[in-house]
């Protein structure tokens, strides 16, 4: 089954190398909780909110062994008011066995607001 997997996390401020540090630990966060293998991954797709431009978050994949050849791009997130500031997102499609619900997707620092409902307490970052 293709599965899609969700993550968020936020940075301090427009720096080129926390946001790919965090972008990083989002991602490995991810592939560790969710037992994601590059071979599975059908594409990587990073956003970001209008106020980061410092780097492209995707930069952050090709820090992580076998990731090299993984279809990944980058694009800024709408104009939403209100949104959270400072925000970079990521969807990764990979083939997988686990079912939807079980699938954990991964909020860190103040991007864990964005959905409480699937919030689990275990490993969180702050």
């Amino acid at each position: 089954m293709i599965r899609g997997i969700r993550g968020a996390t936020t940075v301090q401020i427009n720096d080129g190398e926390e946001i790919v540090e965090r972008a990083y630990e989002m991602m490995m966060d991810l592939i560790d909780k969710n037992k994601v293998e590059a071979k599975n991954v059908v594409s990587v797709l990073f956003s970001a909110t209008a106020d980061l431009n410092a780097a492209f978050p995707a930069k952050s994949l090709r820090k992580i062994e076998g990731w090299t050849y993984v279809p990944v791009m980058c694009m800024q997130e709408i104009k939403v008011p209100d949104a959270l500031p400072k925000c970079v997102r990521v969807m990764v499609t990979a083939e997988t066995e686990v079912h939807q619900d079980q699938i954990e997707h991964i909020y860190h620092y103040d991007a864990r607001k964005l959905r409480p409902d699937l919030r689990k307490p275990k490993g969180e970052l702050s």
